[in-house]
């Protein structure tokens, strides 16, 4: 299993957080993604041009029989694209009808037990608790051996000869070999539906789970916080 730490953004409204989120999966390093996003999220969102084809196939799935809603078969979820997946997030976080999203995915989460409450957001000790998982999301990034000297000149310019040599035996090396991999904490009703504090801003900060190395890690997530207008963190 790749080894992942946490990466913990500055603080940030929910909108500048879909932002962060649409800049992840927009930059040229990726290399893949994988968001798995349940059918209470499409179904909930608004009208949306992004979401004509998911929320087509979430009223499919909740009106299914054979499908209990109430439980975590694998059907409830759609593999979702990265523009999906930032619609379907700005939907709860930021855009005009937010609270006509929010109120309708709690009377869903009503409808299985699980309304949601107060807490901190993100909680990694308790994500094996979440039900239902809502979204879980990630990307996969170029390795290092793959990298461009003219497209990914950026990243490959951040580390010095010896830095890079290094970083990438070290990728070469690795037994059984590490994907490079940014990862959404897990969301739950809570992160959707209770997000923000009194002054607008997140409850809890937004964190990143990564397994690249310091210097590419810091390249990125500095690139990802320009390019959504978040101030970055003071060194």
């Amino acid at each position: 299993m790749t080894r992942l730490s946490a990466v913990e953004l500055p603080a940030m409204s929910p909108a500048a957080a879909v932002r962060v989120v649409r800049a992840l999966g927009g930059n040229r390093y990726v290399e893949g993604r994988l968001h798995e996003v349940h059918a209470f999220v499409f179904a909930a969102a608004g009208a949306h041009h992004a979401l004509v084809e998911a929320q087509t196939w979430a009223a499919r799935v909740l009106s299914d029989p054979t499908i209990d809603r109430d439980s975590k078969d694998p059907a409830l979820f759609r593999a979702a694209t990265d523009k999906e997946l930032g619609a379907a997030l700005g939907a709860f976080w930021g855009d005009p009808g937010e609270a006509e999203a929010r109120a309708r995915l709690t009377e869903l989460l009503r409808s299985v037990g699980a309304e949601p409450s107060g807490g901190p957001l993100f909680d990694e000790g308790a994500e094996e608790d979440v039900y239902p998982v809502l979204i879980d999301a990630g990307w996969q990034l170029l390795p290092l051996a793959r990298l461009e000297s003219e497209r990914h000149r950026g990243v490959l310019e951040s580390y010095t000869e010896l830095e890079l040599a290094s970083a990438r035996f070290e990728e070469e090396s690795a037994v059984p070999p590490r994907a490079q991999l940014l990862e959404l904490p897990v969301f739950g009703g809570r992160e959707l539906v209770l997000p923000e504090d009194e002054w607008g801003e997140l409850r809890s900060p937004l964190v990143v789970w990564s397994s690249l190395d310091a210097t590419y890690e810091d390249y990125l997530v500095r690139g990802v916080l320009r390019a959504a207008k978040v101030a970055e963190p003071q060194d």
